[in-house]
């Protein structure tokens, strides 16, 4: 962390790219707003097979997450693709190993909000973004939408919801972003980094 700025973790797991590319626009947002900085990680993916795991440091992208990281940082942005209209394993998995953070109220009061992709355009995107924010609202969490002040979510043909930022892939799994889709996102991590620094600034 750089002087003089609060970190945001934008937490997401990503399969084939698309909640990857959201969380890089999210990331910009945070990014776009003085004083915040974007703290990017990954979950690893969970396995059937006991014996098989993943290496310590990922091939490419960013690094796996922390419980630290969640500790540290003054908001948090979550990505998962939908899974039968809820949130991935892998992103389960990781949430379900929170209960010492959940016991020290270690995110409680923080701001908090959702991103997802799906392949099919009523394929579960509000479902599986409300399934993301239950564990967060048992942390204590301030959860965050999105505004119809936001001109995009009235233009989109594609992603995009008052829940929170989302993306409509297709059967061939395209992480092409459409313009209002990136957008949304942007807006999403802006509005994130405003209100996770105006809470910081008053509970310091």
């Amino acid at each position: 962390m750089q002087a003089n700025t609060q970190d945001i973790l934008v937490l997401y797991y990503s399969h084939r790219g698309s909640v990857r590319a959201l969380a890089e626009q999210v990331a910009r947002g945070i990014d776009s707003v003085r004083g915040a900085a974007a703290r990017v990680r990954t979950v690893p993916r969970v396995s059937t097979v006991c014996e098989a795991v993943e290496e310590d440091i990922p091939a490419d992208g960013p690094p796996y997450v922390e419980l630290r990281d969640l500790e540290e940082c003054v908001g948090l942005a979550l990505g998962s693709p939908t899974r039968f209209g809820n949130m991935a394993s892998a992103m389960k998995y990781f949430l379900d190993g929170t209960a010492s953070q959940w016991l020290a109220g270690a995110l409680a009061g923080k701001p908090a909000c959702v991103f997802t992709s799906t392949s099919s355009m009523h394929g579960g995107q509000e479902t599986t973004l409300l399934s993301m924010m239950l564990p967060l609202f048992h942390h204590g969490m301030l959860v965050m939408g999105l505004p119809y002040t936001e001109p995009g979510l009235n233009a989109t043909r594609s992603g995009g919801t008052p829940y929170g930022a989302s993306h409509l892939a297709g059967i061939s799994s395209d992480p092409l972003l459409t313009e209002d889709e990136r957008a949304l996102a942007f807006a999403q991590g802006k509005r994130l980094a405003e209100v996770a620094l105006r809470l910081a600034t008053e509970s310091a």
